[in-house]
């Protein structure tokens, strides 16, 4: 398999997996809808220092995922591919990253560099975040820009020209990590590095090789950090505490989780590689590692994915988004342990091969029904709605087990390697089309807002709940919504002299729909409604997504 034709393969599966399903759903709630609202009002107001959601200051992410975005709809338009492309170019350029890397360091051996990206393209916990808008996926670039041109220098001569330019790189890569979800950016890669250096004996380069990647880091943040400062000089104070130290320290950090919760979940976020992971781990024990670019790279590989996971592990509030940043060196392992498996002549090789193919078979067929039922019940059947999307589902199950077939029927490897990654990909491209109608119906309200936005005009008056705050804003266009209840992550804004009267008790929204009989709309769920309709006056007119979804409803 030439370099050329893995190549395009590659450039075709990402542009299959990653970039044709961007357009195909609607914007989820409240993650795409958050990074979705914050770079629209930054096109709209021309205000690209200050984050804001619903014209209040939004200080919980510094502002370089929020740029991306920005550029992103004014190139393509504001639209759910726009917003959703540099998360998505973002897992191409990761992947893109580990081919180069373990080209550089595997010139005898062409299938390594094609096997990482494949298992980073193709692993589940990509594949799933990969098409929506989140700011883990640009973090996890840079990250792993950062980390990769660090060992490129590592490898240099010390004190080199290449080292040199090298170290600086990783420091402009840190600094675009650090403006887009802050001092993370610093704590993975000394995590990584401080090991690496200690192991290879080279204690005097953790102090000489840090300047260079500091003074990178700081020529690209400290622009945006001065600028932030002179408009907004609480910025860093609530930036620091509330979204730092306390997320990381404190005992009712948000989604905190025990500390065994990571490794849990990374299996699963390892599918479906993770059924060949004892060949992996076979030919990982049987590896031999003289001397050499090779050995360094497998080491460096284990610190890079080893300690930040234990930092993410340790960590109070946990979203299984945070470890992303560790696949790229878990893809690095598994394919340097399992290209030696591949080189092994056993006799042990068939029979492993036959029990991780059975084991992907029995996981294919019986998980998703396993977890549908454990989730909804009996109703899980009923989530779908429509024919057309079970017929579609079944024949992505179908065309898995042919390709399944097919990886184990073929005689050589790279052909069953190249199916049984296929197998699961088209898997993954067939559920983006297949969302049950009931996650829709509750995370998903654009088609609501759609149907309405038309008659929505500029002087019509717009309360919402908190949940819906971001959705609402996007898809009006607007930045002017009153929130009703409570107000979330949007409460910080709201403590502002000049935005506090955005916010209403229902007694109070009850009052302010009377005075504005005629020309006021109230957005929420079924939830926040029921709670509050004792104190609201009755509706001439009321649209729902779905009896667990979203009201439309007009006074």
């Amino acid at each position: 398999m030439t370099a050329k034709y893995t190549s395009f393969c590659l450039l075709g599966l990402f542009l299959f997996l990653y970039i044709v399903p961007l357009q195909t759903r609607p914007l989820f709630i409240q993650d795409e809808t958050r990074y979705a609202e914050v770079p629209r009002e930054m096109v709209t107001s021309g205000d690209w220092v200050v984050p804001r959601i619903n014209g209040l200051r939004y200080f919980e992410k510094p502002v370089m995922g929020y740029w991306l975005t920005a550029i992103s709809l004014t190139i393509f338009g504001q639209n759910n591919f726009a917003v959703r492309f540099p998360s998505a170019l973002a897992t191409g350029l990761t992947a893109l990253l580990l081919f180069f890397l373990c080209r550089r360091f595997q010139r005898e051996n062409d299938f390594l560099p094609f096997l990482a990206p494949l298992v980073y393209l193709t692993s589940l916990g990509i594949a799933t975040t990969g098409t929506f808008a989140i700011l883990d996926t640009p973090l996890t670039l840079f990250l792993t820009a950062t980390l990769v041109t660090f060992f490129l220098a590592t490898e240099e001569a010390p004190g080199s020209s290449w080292e040199k330019r090298f170290l600086f790189a990783a420091g402009v890569f840190a600094g675009c990590a650090f403006l887009t979800k802050g001092f993370l950016a610093f704590a993975v890669p000394v995590l990584a590095v401080a090991p690496y250096l200690s192991l290879q004996k080279r204690w005097r380069d953790l102090l000489r090789m840090l300047w260079l990647p500091l003074a990178g880091a700081i020529l690209v943040s400290l622009p945006w950090a001065i600028l932030i400062h002179l408009r907004e000089p609480n910025f860093w104070h609530y930036f620091f505490w509330n979204e730092h130290v306390r997320r990381f320290l404190a005992d009712s950090a948000q989604h905190a989780q025990p500390f065994w919760f990571f490794s849990a979940v990374l299996p699963a976020m390892f599918m479906p590689w993770i059924c060949l992971l004892p060949a992996a781990v076979y030919g990982a024990y049987r590896l031999p590692l003289p001397d050499g670019p090779q050995r360094r790279l497998i080491i460096y590989s284990l610190c890079w994915f080893l300690f930040p996971f234990l930092f993410f592990s340790a960590s109070s509030g946990k979203l299984i988004t945070y470890i992303l940043p560790c696949f790229p060196p878990l893809s690095i392992l598994f394919t340097q342990g399992f290209t030696w498996w591949v080189a092994e002549k056993t006799t042990e090789k068939k029979h492993l091969q036959w029990g991780i193919m059975a084991l992907l078979f029995l996981v294919s067929l019986g998980l998703p029904t396993l977890a549908g039922l454990h989730l909804f019940g009996p109703d899980y059947l009923q989530l779908f709605q429509r024919s057309w999307k079970w017929l579609l589902l079944s024949s992505g199950m179908a065309a898995m087990l042919l390709l399944l077939l097919i990886a184990f029927r073929s005689n050589r490897v790279q052909q069953k390697i190249t199916f049984f990654a296929l197998a699961f990909t088209v898997l993954l491209f067939t559920a983006h089309f297949t969302i049950p109608a009931l996650t829709l119906n509750m995370k998903a309200p654009g088609p609501l807002i759609r149907r309405h936005a038309g008659s929505i005009t500029p002087d019509t008056i717009v309360l919402s709940g908190e949940e819906m705050a971001r959705a609402v804003c996007w898809y009006l266009k607007r930045n002017d919504i009153y929130l009703v209840e409570l107000a979330g992550e949007l409460q910080y804004g709201l403590d502002y002299k000049d935005s506090s009267h955005r916010k209403l008790s229902p007694k109070q929204a009850g009052a302010f729909i009377r005075r504005h009989r005629g020309k006021t709309v109230l957005i929420a769920g079924h939830d926040e409604y029921s709670r509050w309709q004792p104190f609201l006056p009755l509706p001439y007119a009321v649209d729902s997504s779905g009896s667990k979804g979203y009201l439309l409803i007009r006074y």
